[in-house]
């Protein structure tokens, strides 16, 4: 149990230790928790590479994130119901519910036909964005705002140790 937050801790120390501006760290990992919320699970490292090298943010920076963004596993239940929820609000699916899947008879075609991708997917995409964003804006600024404060800290010291 110990080995987690130790686990954690490290990617902490990684993404502080990476030499590169404070907006491109804070980019990537504004990127990686953007990218952490949404339900796209398999492909999140791939994506948050490809826009951090489009959007000109470090790249490690992100893929660091998106591994911390691994704390909320145990919600994503949570986290999944919520998305569904508002996404299904803005799509107008008020009073709809998702197909009902029966598992005693689960069969993967069922989960690949365009039908519950449009019932379930879409709105789970479309309210992950409205998780994902305010997410992305606080790792963004809380990230540039602690990078600055140690570039300040850092010159300040170089200062006093010149004569």
């Amino acid at each position: 149990m110990k080995r987690l937050p130790a686990y954690f801790a490290g990617l902490g120390r990684k993404l502080l230790a990476l030499r590169d501006t404070p907006h491109a760290i804070a980019g990537g990992v504004a990127i990686g928790m953007f990218i952490g919320f949404t339900p796209l699970f398999g492909i999140k490292t791939l994506l948050c590479l490809g826009l951090a090298y489009l959007l000109r943010c470090n790249p490690i920076a992100a893929v660091i994130a998106v591994s911390l963004h691994d704390v909320v596993t145990p919600f994503w239940p949570f986290l999944l119901k919520v998305e569904y929820d508002i996404g299904a609000w803005i799509l107008g699916h008020f009073n709809e519910l998702p197909p009902k899947i029966d598992m005693h008879h689960f069969h993967l075609q069922d989960m690949l036909k365009w039908t519950t991708f449009f019932h379930v997917g879409l709105p789970l995409l479309v309210g992950s964005v409205f998780v994902s964003a305010p997410a992305a804006f606080l790792a963004y600024t809380g990230m540039l705002s602690l990078l600055q404060f140690r570039e300040r800290k850092r010159l300040a010291h170089a200062r006093e140790q010149t004569p």
